[in-house]
This record gives structure tokens, sequence and C-alpha cells, in this order.
């Protein structure tokens, strides 16, 4: 068998293997797992200055329930409203005894 031969002859097997395979269909999308939090329920989270303090709000569908204040000296503390009343309380670090605000999110 001579080398044009053997070309021609693999050529075409190549061809013919090509011709039978399956077309590809591309993917449905991911759905994303089961857990993920809803966006509405992610915090939104002021940053403002107050002379040389940086202050954080945190809110939860415009509710305030948490603000960390960093001085330009020291350590950052935290002003909590645990109840929902507006009324904060100070805490100089989250201890492990720290609880975090609830609310009501569906009465049945």
């Amino acid at each position: 068998m001579t080398r044009t031969s053997a070309f021609l002859l693999t050529s075409l097997l190549a061809c013919a293997a090509h011709a039978d395979a399956p077309k590809l269909q591309p993917l449905p999308d991911i759905p994303p797992p089961p857990g993920v939090v809803d966006p509405a329920l992610e915090p939104q989270i002021t940053i403002r200055q107050h002379g040389g303090e940086r202050v954080e709000e945190f809110r939860i569908r415009g509710h305030l329930y948490m603000i960390r204040v960093t001085p330009p000296h020291g350590h950052p503390y935290y002003l909590i409203d645990q109840r929902g009343d507006g009324a904060m309380h100070r805490f100089d670090e989250l201890s492990p005894n720290f609880q975090v605000p609830m609310w009501v999110i569906t009465e049945f």
C-alpha cells in the first residue's frame, strides 16, 4: 500500500467517523441551589464619616438594627436594637452571648 492510498483511506475513515457524531445541544441554565438567601433580606450598609469616626448603619428592609462605630483611636463598638423598638444598646465587642435581632416574618 502506498502512502497516498493510506492517506486517502485514513481521511475517508476520519470523515465517516465525523459524519456519525451526534449533534450536541446546549445545556439548560442551572437553577440556584436550595436555601439561597433572598436578596431583599441582605443587609443594606450605609457608611458615613462623623469627624474622625466611621459610622456603619445596617438595615434590613429599611429597618435600622445595628450601628458599628469605629473611632479614630481605639476599638469599634456596636449599638444594637435587640427588641426592634428603636432603643439601641451598646456592646464593646460581639461576645459569645450576643443576640441577633429577630422579627416576625410570617404569621399563620
